[in-house]
């Protein structure tokens, strides 16, 4: 696919704090996600029940899943992450310098797949991190399904609707989901109904929730988010991490360095693994 930003898309996200690119993955990257995804899922799904436990978080067992910081232990995901085609979206919106600061999986079960209410993802900083003072950063949500009401899309507020372009809203814990809440009231958004291979790219100020899913299968998406600057806690540590993606406009991801402790700690447990048999 041919990946196009247009002006009115730049515009669109520094204004109301959204774009959509519809259709720009390939089919190799988005076969790949899909497969990364089914793996992960299935090795929460284990994990879940090993532990004699159905909620994990905001991780729901068959109904939601939140999988994150996953892609270390991935033989290709980091390709996707800190290839061509991020390093195009993350500069058009954030500039020439760029770090990946999280990335996750968010899929709904199958006929019972949850909604997730109104929140901005810096409210989810703002939670943990009261004293927060960091500017927004880029999360950039890929389909990897077609994506419409019944199966459970976002919808997105325009910053116009509730001036919330700088502004993070205090949000309360939902009893019974865990998620946090940051608007209840009767403004709907903007719902993304795009095809799958396609990424709504949005501001972690901007309001966003989704539906449930009632469809027969499972409603898959990935998020990779990005800043223009590492992120600190207001005690001055490091917010989830700053991996350096772009300097200057170039690609200065070092794959052996990032991957090289994950990557260590598989090699030993597959020696221990070995010895055991």
């Amino acid at each position: 696919m041919t990946l196009s930003i247009s002006q009115e898309d730049l515009d669109s996200y520094k204004s109301e704090g959204y774009a959509v690119l519809p259709s720009v993955l390939s089919e190799d990257d988005l076969e790949m996600l899909r497969l990364e995804c089914a793996y992960f899922v299935g090795f929460t799904d284990s994990w879940l029940i090993e532990k004699g436990i159905s909620v994990f978080g905001i991780t729901h067992l068959g109904k939601r899943y939140f999988i994150s910081s996953r892609y270390r232990y991935s033989q290709t995901m980091w390709s996707f992450l800190f290839g061509e085609l991020m390093a195009k979206v993350t500069s058009a919106f954030l500039g020439s310098e760029v770090f990946l600061f999280n990335e996750q999986w968010v899929v709904k079960g199958a006929n019972e797949g949850m909604q997730f209410a109104w929140h901005q993802d810096s409210g989810y900083v703002k939670f943990r991190d009261p004293g927060t003072k960091h500017d927004p950063y880029l999360t950039c949500w890929i389909a990897l399904d077609d994506m419409s009401s019944e199966n459970g899309t976002i919808s997105v507020m325009p910053h116009s609707t509730l001036s919330t372009h700088n502004r993070i809203i205090d949000h309360k814990v939902e009893k019974g989901t865990n998620d946090l809440v940051g608007y209840d009231g009767d403004e709907t958004g903007i719902q993304i109904d795009v095809p799958a291979g396609s990424i709504a790219v949005f501001s972690s100020t901007s309001l966003h929730r989704s539906n449930a899913n009632h469809t027969s299968k499972q409603r898959r998406a990935y998020l990779a988010q990005y800043t223009a600057k590492p992120l600190y806690t207001a005690n001055g540590k490091l917010w989830n991490q700053a991996v350096p993606f772009l300097a200057n406009g170039e690609c200065i991801y070092d794959k052996d360095a990032d991957l090289k402790e994950v990557q260590e700690k598989i090699r030993q447990k597959q020696q221990i693994d070995w010895k055991q048999k």
